[in-house]
């Protein structure tokens, strides 16, 4: 009797460790997935400040090129610049955590706005022939059409991969695990891309 109590006993605690080592695994395969694909997101964001740095770098050189003709349009040309400013520095905050929600809307509401007050530069620039005509503005301007489709496929790829993580967070079972392991959900990056320049200028030289 003492032996095959002894045998259930064992049986009892073999089970109970089996069903702690399963949990664990179960565990550490959630959280494993969850890294992938919060590293997915912020690989696929790293993407988009390459992109958007090099349209930062860009904008002093259009507004630099368009200062003498546009002299009257000091308010727009500075305009210009602060937006530039206020999105690099968004980006920065940005890329330096993908997935804090607040840092990645204000990028989209400091890009925009830079948006905006490229389209309204670029409406007024239309006004001067001298500047229409600028062989080196023009080819600075087919450098930002470029550099804009890219970032709107980078921003596409971003979003993808941040909804990828967001719906298996919010799967079961992942969903009760998530937020003990500190994952929070990641945010959409969305701002207003429509092309500034609607046609690709042709360059000659």
């Amino acid at each position: 009797m003492p032996l095959l109590a002894l045998s259930e006993s064992m049986i009892a605690l073999l089970v109970i460790v089996g069903i702690i080592v399963v949990v664990l695994l179960w565990g550490v395969g959630i959280y494993n997935q969850l890294v992938t694909l919060s590293q997915r997101f912020k690989n696929a964001f790293a993407q988009i400040d390459v992109q958007l740095k090099r349209r930062y770098d860009l904008i002093p050189n259009i507004v630099e090129t368009a200062k003498g003709a546009m002299a009257h349009e000091r308010e727009t040309l500075d305009a210009v610049i602060k937006a530039r400013n206020q999105a690099a520095s968004a980006a920065s905050t940005a890329a330096a955590n993908p997935g804090d929600a607040a840092a990645i809307g204000s990028l989209g509401a400091a890009e925009t706005a830079l948006t905006q007050s490229l389209s309204r530069f670029f409406a007024l620039a239309e006004a001067y022939p001298d500047l229409k005509a600028n062989q080196n503005l023009l080819s600075v301007q087919e450098e930002l059409t470029s550099t804009e489709n890219k970032v709107a496929f980078s921003r596409q790829a971003f979003n993808d991969s941040v909804t990828a993580y967001n719906t298996y967070r919010c799967t079961f079972p992942p969903v009760l695990l998530a937020g003990t392991f500190g994952f929070q959900p990641a945010t959409l990056l969305e701002f207003d891309d429509a092309p500034l320049i609607k046609e690709a200028p042709k360059v000659s030289f």
